[in-house]
């Protein structure tokens, strides 16, 4: 099975315990969006999986195998984990072909992922002179250079323009469309709600969340209602009173957390306050995120 299977996955340097006892799998046919705060072991979990870092306990396989026991690794596994990590002196076309020759891959096929990462341009220009976003072309292109069935990205949309984020995110979904694995990680919540079909989402190595993108925004109890009264005054006294959040929305409208629409309705109704609309606001990725990430995150700050 074309797959990643994680388990039991443990790292620790000195102290300092990484990636805790992590269990996931990434599954064939869909993009499994990888998250978490800074500092939360997602970097050191693919170098794993790849075989860059050793892990002190647990095990982790790709299709089926370890990954260094894979006889050509570049045509089961395709991985952009550090996009600084070309020769500046070579061209982009000089790049792949080295790695096509030195994996036993056809010199054709290096024509062919040029053209679907963009990169025929400037296939004869060096990797040196290439910005972030182009040297993430490239990487991407690499990765695809043995057609592998399983393929990895570790913010494959860093130094992007919007048309390139766009760009990623349509690949990302093409791929998976036909039948790969895929496993991707980004700081952009609204690229991941765009982009992912399953979620992984960790902190301090551990395992906080497995579970779909609609799943983990429908239960995570952080949506709100948008309201919208005769008297926004008064209600926004009434609403806190019991127990919600109230801020100010658009046009007159207020946003209310910690109460559902049909508790606010009785509410509003019981004190005679019309209501000219109330509208349940499910909860974005970003929310539901930082909701199940505020106990992991390493470094938080306090709004002046």
């Amino acid at each position: 099975m074309n797959r990643i299977d994680v388990r039991g996955l443990t790292k620790r340097y000195g102290p300092d315990t990484v990636v805790d006892d992590l269990s996931f799998t990434v599954e064939p046919g869909q993009v499994t969006g990888f998250l978490g705060p800074n500092g939360a072991g997602k970097s050191t979990t693919m170098r794993m999986i790849i075989g860059l870092v050793a892990p002190d306990r647990g095990s982790v396989t790709v299709a089926g195998q370890r990954y260094q026991d894979l006889p050509v690794p570049l045509v089961e596994v395709g991985a952009l984990l550090d996009a600084g990590a070309v020769h500046g002196g070579r061209t982009a076309y000089h790049h792949l072909l080295a790695l096509a020759v030195s994996n036993g891959i056809a010199r054709t096929r290096v024509r062919e992922v040029l053209a679907r990462t963009g990169m025929e341009s400037v296939a004869a220009k060096r990797a040196g002179s290439f910005s972030l976003g182009m040297r993430q072309r490239l990487g991407i292109a690499a990765a695809l250079l043995g057609d592998p069935q399983i393929l990895i990205f570790d913010e494959p949309v860093n130094g992007l323009d919007p048309e390139g984020i766009r760009w990623v995110r349509d690949l990302m979904r093409s791929l998976a469309a036909e039948g790969r694995a895929v496993l991707v990680s980004s700081h952009l919540m609204s690229e991941m709600a765009q982009t992912a079909d399953h979620l992984i989402v960790i902190g301090r190595g551990r395992l906080i969340a497995d579970t779909t993108m609609s799943e983990l925004t429908r239960t995570s109890g952080v949506g709100t209602v948008l309201v919208r009264a005769d008297d926004p005054d008064v209600l926004t006294l009434k609403l806190a009173a019991a127990g919600a959040t109230v801020r100010e929305g658009l046009e007159s409208s207020l946003i209310v957390a910690g109460l559902t629409a049909h508790d606010i309705g009785k509410l509003a109704a019981y004190h005679g306050i019309a209501l000219a609309e109330l509208t349940p606001q499910r909860a974005s990725l970003e929310d539901a995120f930082m909701e199940l990430t505020r106990d992991s995150v390493e470094f938080s700050g306090v709004a002046a």
